[in-house]
């Protein structure tokens, strides 16, 4: 792992291959490990950047609320450090709410960008309430009760245990305050469903068969000509573990030929 200083807050990032660059955006309480077993399929024919998230992994977790267009800045800055102009930005669900701030601010620095078990839909009123009890769980049992009982409904049914393992395992690395802070930014997070819509930009969907968390239809919220929906089958919310050499040749056959659709 490597670490640049941006706004004042330490990022630290994972950068493997050469050629395209892909940046790959883990989700909540994960870290850039979450894509350990992706990075090898895509590292021998692009550059693969994946940082740890603010508040996540090795990267600074300040203290207090965070917001999704802050953590989009972080990745703006990062880039800006490690001098390079323009990317594939891919995030799975936390990391997808902030590929699509990014894309909305920042969307010169794309080529495409994508959502990997994410959506452009805000929180609903019930999950806003259910990111306040998370915050209170964190705060209250600690870290590793919450991770506990956070990792079994990310994955689909008969999933091996030791991806469980693995990803509780990479959660109780989490800072408690940046997973609160992180928790509070996705509860204020907004409707971002037009930033797909509305962009020129290549942009790629993936959905889990069996993922409960961000079902198919609120993944696929768009039909048009520059977006490719794929549905991984047999997986829940982490095809990085569950699939991820199927994970890797969608993300390949998109950055190879983003449009694909007439």
């Amino acid at each position: 792992m490597e670490n640049v200083r941006c706004e004042g807050s330490n990022i630290c990032y994972s950068d493997q291959g050469q050629g395209e660059v892909i940046v790959l955006l883990h989700g909540f309480c994960g870290s850039s490990a979450y894509f350990e077993q992706v990075i090898p399929f895509l590292s021998s024919s692009y550059r693969v950047i994946a940082p740890d998230l603010r508040g996540h992994g090795a990267s600074d977790a300040p203290l207090g609320a965070y917001s999704i267009d802050q953590m989009a800045d972080d990745v703006l800055s990062l880039l800006n450090a490690l001098e390079i102009s323009n990317v594939y930005l891919l995030g799975h669900s936390l990391g997808g709410y902030i590929t699509l701030s990014f894309a909305q601010r920042h969307g010169s620095r794309l080529k495409g960008f994508g959502l990997i078990h994410s959506t452009g839909y805000p929180d609903s009123d019930e999950a806003k309430e259910k990111r306040l009890k998370s915050v209170s769980t964190i705060q209250n049992d600690g870290i590793t009760a919450f991770v506990d009982s956070l990792v079994p409904g990310l994955f689909a049914p008969g999933a091996a245990p030791l991806l469980l393992e693995r990803a509780k395992e990479i959660g109780y690395k989490t800072p408690p305050q940046g997973a609160a802070g992180a928790a509070l930014a996705m509860r204020e997070r907004p409707d971002r469903r037009d930033v797909i819509s509305a962009t020129a930009l290549p942009v790629l969907l993936v959905a889990g068969a069996e993922d409960t968390l961000v079902p198919a239809e609120r993944t696929f919220t768009s039909d048009k000509a520059n977006v490719t929906k794929a549905t991984i089958s047999g997986v829940g919310h982490m095809s990085m573990y569950e699939a991820p050499e199927r994970l890797a040749e969608v993300i390949k056959d998109f950055v190879h030929a983003p449009v694909t659709k007439k």
